[in-house]
């Protein structure tokens, strides 16, 4: 298991850690609307999922807000996931002034973070991390920021993302 720190203090991440190169495992999560989603509704195309602690902080925002910014003209999906309630998520979206950001709660079963090894159980939080997934669902970039309150390397990232044409 990774460890991480969040304002320089460590915490132990929990859940399966995913490695670049092996299929994405499956999540169940819940859009704004707490209509359920998972991996194969985003199938056929590359997606970018970028996980935040909340996007209510201004990290998170700004990561979110630059995430949809540059990638979304691409085509495939951008999502946002954290442990935000749909609702915040919904608030978030209509008062950002993105209109195509997709964002995802994994409030109810934690599936997503457990799946991917980022569930910050003392602080019932999602690690700050970037995954780039191809057309196939196949890992090719992860990304689990040390400090949770820093960025991710948004240049790799998207480098990655726009590799896969």
């Amino acid at each position: 298991m990774s460890q991480v720190t969040f304002k320089g203090n460590p915490i132990q991440l929990t859940g399966q850690e995913v490695e670049v190169g092996q299929q994405a495992p499956d999540f169940k999560v819940v859009d704004n609307d707490l209509n359920p989603k998972s991996l194969a509704d985003f199938k056929g195309k590359k997606k970018l999922i970028n996980v935040v602690p909340s996007l209510d902080t201004g990290v998170c925002d700004q990561q979110t807000r630059r995430f949809n910014e540059d990638a979304s003209q691409e085509n495939g999906y951008v999502l946002t996931v954290s442990l935000d309630l749909p609702f915040a998520q919904k608030r978030w979206c209509a008062s950002s002034g993105l209109d195509n950001v997709i964002t995802l709660s994994d409030y109810q079963t934690h599936s997503f973070g457990e799946s991917y090894g980022v569930v910050m159980e003392e602080l019932q939080l999602l690690a700050r991390s970037v995954f780039v997934l191809d057309e196939n669902d196949k890992i090719v970039y992860k990304e689990i920021v040390p400090e949770g309150t820093d960025f991710p390397n948004f240049e790799a990232a998207l480098e990655a993302y726009q590799k896969l044409g």
